[in-house]
């Protein structure tokens, strides 16, 4: 006769008991989760129930603040977490942007009980990335020039407010308009000093990219850049994840401004082993991290490197008389062509990572039989060498080998696989906190989503997890 209690709703093998039981176990110290028992003024949420609330929040693809307060009324799933606590859309937002270090180290605890639990071993990893929309919009980026023009037009208009004001006073016009008026001095002092600031960052960045191309900063979202993927041109961040090739289990996570992978590689590897507390022995990745120095910071700790150069990616054979037809003579400091001419060392690129080598008389190529095929300059062929050449040429042979093919034709079901989950089951195509910390924070949240929801199947369903995971954090004794 009486109704049931909220806990039949939920069975044994219903997932928010596995995530329940997995903020439970995690200290909260480890993660700077701030608990003050003794805090002054009105009692807060306890931190672990709004953790929990966010955690599954995300792997349910329910991000939104607004989403989340509805869902503890009417979501039976989220009224058993939370105990029938019903905090509003406001302090799960600022609960939210006030804990993004903890958001992202939960992932760090994450990785660190899978490798209690066996399910992580951290020798093979692989590294991906992946472009995710900023919480802002492409139409704010904007150049040095054009941020200096919008400051000349705000200093014009503050001009002519304080102009206004004077006048109202002189005339004693107390109708609402002057508060009105004062009200849009701040607004635009504030934004004088916001641009100032971004301003700033081109003094620090410089006014052009690497790749000598106009920089621009965006006036929502400063830290986020404009990046290209298959769907546009938009404000992003480069989601980067490190994955454990024993189970596809997601190590660490990162988002970074820097639009190519291509300086990301030992830096993303170097976070992973310090989740780890341990050295790997293989890393791969796609030909996207293909960089001679961030290669060479790998191998000299004796890490195996499988990452394939551009021309090994792409698969395209060789035309006749390409570089590896030219023979290097490391005595001489020079090539040598097919025909026996040397290439001696002629300038250093711009950068200074290159090497050029030209034909030591222009008037030999012209003459060859060749000429036309190998080469059509007139002041006859030229060769690029780079410094770490020899690491580039061991690095290729490397990739080549047997065992090193079998590791690369896994790196797509291992690295790419998290990837499509947390964009197409969460959701997560674009980030709700703005700045580089709260993309770190959301990204890893995806991760550890992405984590729970493996071990649950790994272990053998929701109750070996719940009873696995307390059994190695002490919780329980046999």
């Amino acid at each position: 006769l009486f109704p049931q209690s909220i806990d039949e709703y939920i069975g044994e093998e219903h997932p928010v008991r596995a995530y329940d039981t997995f903020i439970e176990v995690l200290n909260p110290y480890e993660i700077d989760l701030e608990i003050d028992s003794h805090k002054v003024g009105n009692s807060a949420y306890e931190p672990k129930a709004m953790l929990k609330l966010v955690v599954y929040g995300y792997s349910y693809g329910i991000k939104s603040s607004r989403k989340l307060e509805r869902a503890v009324h009417e979501n039976v799933a989220f009224i058993w977490l939370m105990g029938g606590l019903k905090p509003d859309h406001k302090t799960i937002a600022e609960f939210r942007k006030n804990n993004k270090r903890a958001l992202k180290l939960v992932l760090r605890q994450c990785a660190r009980m899978c490798m209690k639990l066996g399910l992580l071993e951290g020798n093979i990893l692989f590294i991906d990335g992946t472009k995710i929309r900023a919480n802002a919009t492409r139409g704010k980026n904007y150049t040095k020039e054009q941020y200096e023009g919008k400051l000349k037009d705000i200093d014009i208009r503050i001009e002519k407010l304080l102009e206004e004001c004077v006048r109202i006073d002189e005339e004693e016009k107390g109708e609402g308009s002057l508060v009105k008026m004062e009200e849009e001095l701040i607004d635009q002092r504030n934004l004088r000093e916001r641009i100032k600031g971004l301003l700033a960052e081109f003094e620090t960045k410089g006014d052009l990219t690497k790749d000598g191309v106009q920089r621009t900063v965006n006036q929502t979202d400063p830290e986020c850049a404009l990046m290209r993927s298959i769907h546009g041109s938009h404000a992003s961040y480069n989601a980067q994840s490190v994955v454990d090739d024993k189970n596809g289990l997601i190590v660490h996570a990162d988002a970074v401004s820097e639009t190519k992978d291509i300086n990301q590689l030992s830096e993303q590897v170097e976070q992973a082993e310090e989740v780890m507390e341990k050295s790997c022995e293989v890393v791969c990745a796609d030909a996207g991290y293909s960089n001679t120095k961030e290669l060479e910071k790998l191998d000299g700790k004796d890490i195996k490197v499988v990452v394939p150069s551009q021309r090994q990616a792409l698969h395209k054979p060789e035309k006749p008389f390409s570089k590896s037809q030219f023979t290097y003579n490391a005595h001489e400091d020079c090539y040598y062509c097919p025909e026996g001419h040397p290439l001696i060392y002629s300038t250093q690129k711009r950068g200074g990572e290159q090497l050029v080598y030209r034909i030591k008389d222009a008037n030999l190529c012209r003459q060859c039989k060749n000429f036309g095929i190998c080469t059509n300059a007139r002041q006859g062929r030229k060769i690029n060498r780079l410094l770490r050449e020899e690491l580039k040429e061991k690095i290729e042979r490397q990739f080549n080998e047997p065992g090193s093919q079998e590791i690369y034709a896994r790196r797509k079901t291992r690295a790419e696989h998290p990837f499509g989950h947390i964009k197409h089951n969460l959701g997560m195509r674009n980030f709700l906190l703005r700045g580089r910390d709260g993309a770190k924070a959301e990204i890893s949240l995806g991760a550890t989503c992405f984590n729970i929801a493996r071990m649950i199947t790994l272990l053998g369903g929701v109750l070996e997890f719940c009873f696995k995971v307390q059994r190695h954090t002490g919780l329980i004794t046999i």
